[in-house]
């Protein structure tokens, strides 16, 4: 027999969610405990996608408590009770290992097509100014802020 088919069984395994890197996803997953069963949460960003089929996995990163944690998530496991999609994120790249570097920045556009809340191209920001609003006043330069003259150098060309 197959190990593929022994191991992943027969039955093909449809994927709980739509989703690909840089998407922001909730997996829920059972956890056994002394017989018992209990549902945990990783949420985090999936920053890899690989593999095919049967074989096919996701890596979600999160940060807790300033330490970053990754977790890899079979696709058709068994333990994994739902994946939501929190937020799609739009990105240029296929693995994000870039994120476990960046600190305190948020460098995922969110797609805003997903959501359905797209705003028109002429609508304005909401912080920017009405137009009618006059310009904010400028304070006029104090004497401590005027730039003084460096004295020069004298060359040493002879």
């Amino acid at each position: 027999m197959e190990w593929n088919k022994l191991v992943h069984g027969t039955a093909p395994h449809t994927p709980p969610a739509a989703f690909g890197t840089g998407d922001e996803v909730r997996v829920w997953y059972r956890i056994l405990e002394q017989g018992k069963e209990r549902f945990g949460q990783f949420e985090g960003i999936v920053i890899r996608c690989r593999g095919s089929g049967s074989s096919k996995t996701f890596t979600v990163r999160r940060v807790t408590h300033g330490e970053g944690v990754e977790r890899v998530f079979p696709m058709d496991a068994k333990t994994i009770s739902r994946i939501e999609v929190l937020r799609k994120g739009r990105v240029k790249r296929g693995r994000l290992y870039f994120l476990r570097t960046v600190i305190g920045k948020t460098r995922i556009a969110a797609d805003e097509s997903a959501s359905g809340t797209e705003k028109p191209a002429n609508a304005p920001s909401p912080s920017a100014p009405p137009i009618d609003a006059a310009p904010p006043a400028q304070n006029p330069p104090r004497a401590a802020d005027a730039i003084e003259p460096v004295a020069t150098r004298p060359s040493h060309k002879s």
